[in-house]
């Protein structure tokens, strides 16, 4: 198999375990974790339950579970339910996405408020 090609599960497998690589095209059943360095592709049709580390990804099937990217694109008729984190989220009308959603980039941690100082008049 060529390097710089796609991992491929095909509209008639169903899968289940992990799967690491570069890129994955998920047109069948998935089920487990994935973790990669590019992008995850889910297929129209598709159905993965699944949490999901990449740089990106794009969802056109049914999602459940876990997703946290850099950049989300939500097709029209795609399903996401779950927990979904990205710097960039884009849903397009038609889609349904239920859960939790953290879009934009994290708030900054805010310094700690200095301690009151109380002065008394000396006696």
């Amino acid at each position: 198999m060529e390097a710089d090609k796609p991992t491929l599960i095909d509209s008639d497998a169903d899968v289940e375990g992990k799967l690491t690589g570069k890129e994955a095209r998920i047109l069948g059943r998935f089920k487990g974790e994935i973790h990669l360095k590019g992008r995850l592709h889910v297929g129209e049709g598709a159905r993965v339950d699944a949490k999901v580390v990449a740089d990106s990804a794009e969802i056109a099937g049914e999602f459940s579970g876990e997703i946290k990217v850099q950049r989300l694109l939500v097709l029209e008729k795609a399903k996401l339910s779950g927990t979904l984190d990205a710097q960039t989220l884009s849903v397009r009308e038609g889609a349904e996405v239920n859960g939790s959603v953290n879009a934009g980039e994290s708030p900054k941690a805010k310094p700690a408020p200095a301690p009151a100082v109380v002065l008394t008049p000396p006696q």
